[in-house]
């Protein structure tokens, strides 16, 4: 049931537009079409992500006096976290804002990965089973991005510049000022350096669309993040 219901809210709408565009598109590059794909879905996104993104830049303001918190209370662990909870009220920030983006991106990846499947390596039935009326199948999707990356094989190349990317998101957004504390330390750690690695684990495993959807959404978080930077500099 849940199954069926992913395939009709996600799948189906997915493979039908990367199919649509595949048959629209001068030279039939599907490459072009999951970049794309990519920018549509994250133009839809782009109010939760904004809102997430301004919470992540306050929370990151809000870094100094948090540490002073920590300082004052360090030997009292419900004060602490009551004078935090306070804090967090007072300014109207969400620590667990920054986890948003990824709980919205996780059931598009997973989508993604069976759209690949089904039109890319023509497997799990094809594609007659899943194209609305309107939509013309092609029969085979040639899955070569710019004549040579094949995107129903896994791709190093791909992989390397979407963890680099995702280096720069994590990095941009990061407290500056962490004042020895351990678990704002372990954080940054695992942000900045765990993700990038887990990417390039990933896409040496997936086929290359996926690594290619995740470096042109964090391409587009770049940009709106450097937006809302701006924009708070400016006001």
């Amino acid at each position: 049931m849940i199954g069926h219901i992913f395939r009709i809210i996600l799948i189906q709408p997915l493979l039908n537009l990367l199919v649509l565009g595949y048959n629209v598109i001068p030279g039939h590059d599907v490459g072009v079409v999951i970049v794309l794909l990519t920018v549509l879905v994250r133009l839809i996104l782009a109010p939760s992500f904004h809102k997430s993104i301004k919470s992540q830049k306050s929370m990151s303001a809000l870094q100094p006096k948090l540490n002073a918190v920590r300082e004052q209370y360090k030997d009292d662990r419900e004060g602490q976290a009551k004078a935090m909870m306070a804090l967090y009220k007072e300014h109207n920030v969400s620590p667990f804002s920054s986890c948003l983006p990824l709980l919205i991106q996780l059931p598009i990846l997973i989508a993604l990965y069976q759209v690949f499947i089904i039109g890319l390596r023509g497997q799990a039935g094809g594609l007659d089973s899943y194209l609305y009326h309107f939509v013309h199948n092609p029969g085979t999707l040639s899955p070569l991005f710019l004549h040579f990356i094949n995107l129903a094989k896994p791709s190093w190349l791909l992989g390397v510049v979407a963890a680099v990317a995702q280096y720069f998101q994590s990095k941009m957004l990061l407290p500056k000022d962490t004042q020895g504390d351990a678990t704002a330390k372990a954080l940054q750690l695992q942000t900045l350096y765990i993700l990038p690695i887990v990417t390039i684990v990933i896409s040496l495993r997936l086929p290359a669309g996926l690594p290619l959807y995740w470096l042109v959404t964090t391409l587009f978080s770049l940009g709106q993040q450097y937006y809302i930077m701006k924009g708070t500099a400016e006001a």
